[in-house]
């Protein structure tokens, strides 16, 4: 039976990490999935090299909405169906983010933001059900905007929720079957995210932490059984802050005091 693992989102940042650290792992193939093939290739080359005996398998696709879940199926078909592969582990990191008010935002960007941060990934766990056996892992994608609704950055931070409470409900539902399943929460990471999230008005965050360390950070947590994966002190303050202040006192600070710049704010 074939060993899998599985990354969405695997071009560049975490996803990137996220790929290099199971290549490390006993598996027999690696599934990468990103919309930029070229990068995939030259990752999936390079793990190839350093794992000759690792199946490394880049895949071009656009995962949005139910199409992912659809993607994946047609993969563990063509592979053999049930009975010939199992997931060790599954990485739903692909997202996207929209920096901006909702009200001067684009509402199509804002829905299909939605497609990708859950319904593609509520679609594509579902697609993998079948094939997670005792030892298998599942690590979700959230962000520490999931502990609190954001003024200028609702749609994301109302996705990431999703994420988190879809995750831990998850967890319990699959304790009994031996797989550990995880919410990953970073604050501000060194990736492209923030370039995508303002169309290009701001190259990076500041004091972003390193995709490998926060990486590294959740697989820790994973093997010892964690739910939830937030890596700093300051991140860990910032997720408990809702709790004492209010959900809308949170959303209204954050408006003013981490604005995120938008072509909108331009015009």
């Amino acid at each position: 039976m074939k060993k899998i693992s599985i990354v969405t989102g695997a071009s560049s940042g975490m996803g990137l990490e996220f790929a290099r650290a199971l290549a490390a792992r006993q598996i027999d193939e690696l599934w990468l999935f990103a919309r930029r093939i070229d990068r995939l290739q030259t990752l999936a080359a390079g793990l190839a090299a350093e794992y000759p005996a690792l199946a490394v398998r880049p895949a071009q696709a656009d995962l949005k909405g139910r199409e992912g879940g659809r993607v994946i199926t047609g993969l563990f078909e063509a592979a053999g169906g049930r009975g010939a592969a199992v997931i060790d582990t599954l990485v739903n990191n692909a997202g996207v983010g929209t920096y901006g008010r909702f009200d001067t935002t684009d509402i199509d960007r804002q829905l299909d933001e939605i497609d990708l941060n859950i319904t593609s990934l509520t679609a594509i766990t579902g697609a993998c059900l079948p094939y997670l056996a005792p030892g298998s892992r599942i690590i979700n994608t959230a962000s520490l905007a999931a502990f609190a609704p954001m003024g200028g950055f609702a749609v994301y931070a109302a996705s990431k929720a999703y994420v988190l409470n879809f995750t831990m409900g998850l967890a319990a539902e699959m304790e009994k079957r031996g797989v550990r399943v995880i919410a990953l929460c970073p604050g501000s990471v060194d990736t492209e995210f923030s370039r995508v999230a303002s169309e290009g008005v701001r190259e990076k965050v500041l004091h972003g932490k390193p995709p490998a360390e926060v990486v590294r950070h959740c697989l820790k947590l994973l093997e010892k059984g964690k739910k939830i994966a937030v890596m700093t002190p300051k991140w860990r303050l910032k997720a408990f802050l809702p709790r004492l202040f209010g959900r809308f006192f949170i959303a209204k600070v954050t408006m003013y005091t981490e604005k995120r710049p938008s072509k909108a704010d331009l015009k």
